[in-house]
């Protein structure tokens, strides 16, 4: 039995001087960040998680007491929000990874820190699950986030500081890590406002999910560093000297934007980095306050469009009507010298600190929500939707509907009569009602923009002033479903498809009943699937449905249940037919066979590859093998763009792959290339690449316009070294100015 008080008194264990160190430059950023701090809980809570973790290693080979440290560190810097929660970071894994158990902690500390440290153990199982899309798992993950808030903090700097480990772990666990926290932690980072973090979430996203890019943006801006610096200081002196000379207080500086949004940016406009101008902002912070505060961040934006022209395209107002999230700040683009364009942020010290800590800079744990708690409590009123979402059962859909909550981009939408209220970029008037109320998007028939009627799957614009038109006898329409964005909307109306849909099946099923009662047929629901399965119905369910519904003759089904025992004779008869041949063909392959591949790290001549025609891998290019459902391995990049969907939302088809030893087999590439529209070009592409490099061209397409010319070419080549020769070769042609591989419009899982 493992003794509190020996453990705290520290018998017979010896804490190394470096990690005493951390101790205390801990509790000196606690001084420092947190509004009071219980040393005496933080101590203890190290000594356990010292004691605990005595015998573990990370990955990297230190001492596992270093990860419960640094994120107990990264707690207080980046989100600061209070002494459990710094406990908590430090003992975070101790219940779930050592022989520590929620009765200890409880006895030791308190309930509420052994609920903490439930949560995040909890959450932690949902993730390490690996299957994270499965409804419960995400359901875990709210449920925690729901009984204390500081589970998600916590959360947040335990995956921060996993991330900024990554590179200890293997190939496809840091691409699977990556995707997962692009895909959930980011955006649900953002919600919180907690706008650094998010960044760097998403720059090491990015090293690992598309490494190419990453490089080729880092490499870009650092060659470009001292212009940069340059051109800022001439945009800000001018503003410094005014601004101080009409006695305002503040700081001024540039900033780059963060690597992943410049990324975003150049897929956006399918343009390379150095066509990407707008890679930096300028941020003012006021020392004003309040609405002194305020007042100020106007003055300073008069200022700025004395000196610089706006572009009022560009302007936003965050401080009048703040995101969600809390977050307050003018932005505004200008002409700077040179006519560059400029993006400038104006907020007060207090608004940067909610901009970068989010909630935690503005909200204080209370057991009982006040009316000063109300920016918490509206920000979690979405877990509770979730959770009380009646269609949740479905996994897929559940799990969609967690991330449409994680939405980045808001609108703000006003009543007839002035009211406020804030909407995801991209709803309809649908999502305006049913946000109003349930009852409201259900009877809607029609909607009023700034005094316009306007279809139901008109897209509305911030600022639009929205009137909803109900009737007592309209019903939610299935059609719906496919222009509605917010999970509200999209689960009440997935709740009245399904119940009207469930009222169907009902009918059809005691339709079933009556008739293969009279034709005197017993047959179980097993045996009726196969038929079904045989009729090209997707499942029972669906073949009730539609007999219920009148789309399908019941006498139909009973003739096809009758012949079912035929059809099965012949079906196993064909099936050992085809099961002997197949053996055949092994014991061919594996006396002969070359295997092109290593799957889960061993040779296997006996399986199915394919090659995705989505991301066309070559050898040489990192891969990871998806299972198909006809037993196929589709072999894809880890580049590919469908890559982070499977790995989410198929976690448990993914395969690990690499290359082996070729056969000579000839791969496609497809290379994107741009250059000078002159006599000739054409000619020289193809004879270099056909007759110089001896590379069979598949397809050649070439567009021209304003005397540059893009083409398309799809090259069958034999690896990714080829693929390198082909690409250098073409870049040395006169007039070439960029070669770029992309993928194929193909969608192949």
């Amino acid at each position: 039995m493992i003794e509190a008080s020996s453990i705290l008194k520290g018998n017979g264990l010896q804490v190394e001087t470096q990690y005493s160190i951390l101790l205390e430059e801990l509790l000196e950023l606690c001084r420092k960040n947190l509004p009071s701090v219980d040393e005496d809980l933080i101590r203890r809570a190290f000594r356990v998680s010292y004691w605990a973790h005595r015998n573990d290693r990370r990955a990297s080979g230190e001492l596992y007491i270093a990860h419960p440290l640094t994120v107990a560190r990264i707690y207080v810097e980046q989100i600061g929000f209070d002494d459990v929660g710094v406990a908590a970071s430090l003992l975070h894994d101790v219940v779930e990874d050592t022989e520590i158990s929620l009765e200890f902690i409880a006895a030791t500390f308190d309930e509420k820190l052994a609920s903490i440290i439930d949560g995040l153990t909890k959450m932690s199982g949902a993730f390490e699950n690996r299957d994270i899309t499965k409804a419960e798992n995400v359901r875990k993950l709210m449920l925690s986030m729901a009984s204390d808030i500081r589970v998600i903090f916590v959360k947040f700097a335990d995956r921060l500081h996993n991330m900024q480990t990554l590179g200890s772990l293997p190939a496809h666990k840091q691409f699977r890590i990556a995707s997962e926290t692009l895909t959930l932690f980011t955006p649900l980072a953002h919600r919180f406002g907690f706008h650094s973090l998010k960044n760097q979430l998403e720059d090491f996203c990015l090293a690992y999910i598309h490494p190419e890019e990453y490089d080729e943006i880092t490499t870009g801006l650092r060659n470009t560093q001292n212009d940069r610096d340059a051109y800022i200081k001439s945009f800000i002196e001018p503003l410094r000297e005014r601004l101080s000379s009409d006695g305002f207080k503040f700081d001024i500086y540039g900033r780059s934007k963060n690597l992943y949004s410049i990324y975003r940016k150049m897929k956006r406009q399918d343009k390379p980095l150095s066509e990407i101008f707008d890679i930096f902002a300028i941020r003012i912070v006021l020392e004003g306050e309040g609405s002194k505060g305020k007042e100020e961040c106007w003055r300073v934006y008069s200022i700025i469009t004395d000196l610089f022209k706006p572009i009022p395209e560009r302007f936003r107002d965050f401080v009048s009507v703040p995101k969600s999230n809390g977050y307050q700040s003018l932005h505004t683009t200008v002409f700077g010298p040179d006519g560059r364009r400029v993006e400038v942020q104006i907020r007060t010290r207090d608004m940067h600190e909610i901009a970068e800590k989010g909630v935690a800079a503005h909200w204080k744990y209370k057991e009982e929500v006040k009316s000063d708690d109300q920016e918490m409590d509206r920000l979690l009123t979405w877990v509770r939707d979730l959770l009380e979402d009646p269609e949740s059962e479905n996994a897929t859909e559940f799990v969609r509907d967690f991330r449409l909550n994680l939405y980045d981009e808001e609108i703000y939408i006003f009543t007839p009569k002035g009211d406020l209220f804030t909407l995801p970029s991209g709803a309809s008037p649908v999502d305006f009602a049913y946000l109003i109320h349930t009852q409201v998007g259900s009877h809607c028939i029609g909607a009023k923009v700034n005094g316009k009627m306007v279809p139901l799957s008109y897209r509305l614009k911030s600022g639009d002033q929205v009137e909803i038109i109900t009737s007592k006898k309209q019903t939610p329409n299935p059609d719906w479903i496919k222009f509605v964005v917010t999970q509200k909307a999209r689960s009440r109306i997935r709740h009245w498809i399904n119940q009207k849909r469930r009222e169907a099946q009902s009918l059809g099923r005691d339709s079933w009943n009556k008739r293969s009662s009279r034709a005197g047929l017993t047959v179980s629901d097993q045996e009726l699937a196969r038929v079904a399965t045989r009729l090209r119905f997707p499942n029972l369910e669906q073949l009730f449905f539609e007999i219920g519904s009148g789309l399908y003759d019941v006498n139909d089904l009973v003739k096809a249940v009758k012949a079912s025992h035929q059809e099965e004779l012949a079906a196993k008869q064909e099936e050992d037919t085809l099961r002997l041949q197949y053996e055949t063909f092994l014991d061919s392959a594996q006396s002969t066979g070359k295997p092109a591949l290593l799957i889960d790290g061993e040779l296997h001549s006996d399986i199915k590859t394919d090659y995705a025609t989505c991301c066309n891998p070559i050898p040489g290019d990192s891969v990871f093998g998806f299972l198909s459902r006809t037993g196929t391995i589709k072999i894809h990049r880890v580049s590919c763009r469908n890559a982070p969907n499977l790995i989410l939302n198929r976690a448990d088809r993914i395969i690990s792959v690499e290359w082996s030893r070729q056969k000579e087999v000839q791969f496609v590439a497809a290379l994107r290339v741009m250059g000078e529209d002159r006599v000739g070009i054409l000619s020289d592409l193809t004879q270099v690449v056909s007759k110089n490099l001896k590379t069979n061209i598949r397809s050649i397409t070439i567009s021209t316009e304003d005397g540059v010319f893009e083409g398309n070419l799809v090259l069958y080549v034999q690896d990714l070294d080829h693929l390198r020769r082909v690409i250098d070769r073409i870049k040395r042609i006169e007039g070439i100015h960029g070669v770029y591989r992309f993928e194929e419009q193909g969608d192949d899982a």
